[in-house]
């Protein structure tokens, strides 16, 4: 994808031939042109499929009516579209290649169940390429020029076709990081489109680590709406920067805060190109999220490494006990262990006997009362309980207090206190 550099051998001047979305010069093989039909079909359905306009909070679920459709007609598409001799393929496997390819190009539109699209969707859609590449369904003629066939005449308009599915049923992303992602979406137009724009080669010359053509836009114009709408139709890096433009709306560095980041780069787009490739094999590759959907048959087998290095321990592997710390723990404070129930407490909590006939009082923190250890005050036992309440409640005794002997009756009446009246009260 990096652009060409053509010597003129009468005049010894060089020129860089660059490959946009709509070069010229682009080649595309018979049977890229079949999968580009095959794409154009399979938006077509979109029509026939409307969303609905009921009110809904996630994804719209007329994606579900689309998936099944593509699902019922893609086995007759791929017969229709794919040459003869990827689908008839011999194996040594029982399952048949179109098989194999079926699923992958299926899980390459996103999630019925979920409603969501992500990087590993897009992942599916290049293992699906990658079948018919080992299939031999791809020319061998020219390996460069079907390369650049395959991405600019395939990739892209598949990227094309998910957007539209994104806008029409608004799927979720899968997975995504959020504002800390590189895109919500998709990654395999800024890996490509940063080649685009990366330093002319020739064809023994390495992959370019940094550098730029000379007329290439500065990659800190992704923030100006002009530059982006004038870059997104031949480049690929562009037209997915584009894109997020039309489905979201703030400042770029607010709602894409890492691809603003990587605007700022010094190394040009040679070095930009560099970072995409490790980082699409960090945050896709290598992410289980990621590769937990992808399906492993044939044609890419789940095959272990022996001399594979295990992967680093993070700070919660690390912190979590080891399954024989959990069995001891288990049999040492379990309920059959302890014949008890057991119970739920803080780490910070210490044990304390649950025979102990202390009683300890709620008191301040600043008080200065000591824990209460005195017998009277201990809790009675279950005897004693059964005791006091089967002894029978006497009334408490009312003792009058003796009047004076000399006095009449008139003064011992006044000799007693008052009655408490209301104050509306009348004699």
């Amino acid at each position: 994808m990096f652009p060409c550099r053509i010597s003129d051998p009468a005049t010894k001047e060089q020129t860089a031939r660059v490959w946009n979305i709509d070069a010229p010069e682009l080649i595309l093989s018979d049977t890229v042109r079949h999968i580009r039909a095959l794409l154009v079909e399979l938006n077509a359905i979109i029509d026939d499929v409307p969303p609905d306009p009921g009110p809904r909070r996630f994804g719209n679920v007329s994606f579900r009516r689309w998936y099944d459709t593509v699902e019922a007609q893609l086995p007759t598409l791929l017969s229709r579209y794919l040459p003869e001799r990827v689908l008839s393929f011999p194996t040594s496997s029982d399952v048949a290649p179109q098989t194999e390819l079926l699923s992958y190009l299926l899980g390459a539109f996103g999630s019925s169940q979920r409603l969501d699209y992500g990087t590993g969707h897009e992942l599916s859609f290049l293992a699906f390429l990658g079948c018919i590449w080992k299939l031999g369904g791809f020319s061998d003629d020219s390996a460069e020029d079907e390369e650049r066939g395959i991405v600019l005449g395939i990739i892209e308009p598949y990227l094309l076709l998910v957007r539209r599915l994104i806008k029409t049923y608004t799927l979720e992303p899968a997975g995504s990081h959020g504002v800390w992602g590189l895109d919500d979406h998709s990654f395999l137009p800024y890996l490509f489109g940063s080649a685009q724009y990366g330093p002319a080669i020739s064809d023994t010359d390495e992959t370019p680590i940094e550098g730029s053509l000379p007329n290439a836009p500065d990659p800190a114009d992704v923030v100006k709406l002009a530059a982006v709408g004038r870059e997104r139709a031949p480049n690929m890096y562009f037209s997915a920067i584009g894109f997020i433009y039309d489905v979201k709306k703030g400042p770029f560095w607010e709602h894409s805060p890492m691809l603003y980041d990587i605007s700022g780069v010094r190394g040009g787009w040679g070095k930009i190109n560099k970072g995409m490739i490790k980082m699409y094999v960090a945050e896709v590759l290598s992410k289980f999220p990621v590769v937990q959907h992808f399906y492993f048959g044939s044609l890419f087998s789940w095959d272990e490494d022996p001399e594979a290095k295990a992967p680093p321990d993070t700070i919660h592997i690390t912190n979590q006990p080891s399954q024989q710390q959990a069995k001891n723990h288990q049999a040492e404070t379990g309920p059959a262990a302890t014949g008890q129930q057991s119970s739920i407490k803080a780490p910070w909590v210490a044990p304390t006997s649950a025979t102990s006939s202390a009683f300890v009082g709620t008191a301040a923190p600043w008080s200065k009362r000591s824990t209460v250890t005195s017998p009277s005050l201990a809790f009675p036992s279950q005897t004693e309980q059964r005791s006091i309440s089967q002894t029978p409640r006497m009334p408490p005794t009312v003792h009058a207090r003796p009047l004076p002997q000399n006095l009449s009756e008139k003064q011992t009446t006044s000799a007693m206190p008052p009655p408490t009246r209301a104050p509306w009260a009348k004699d």
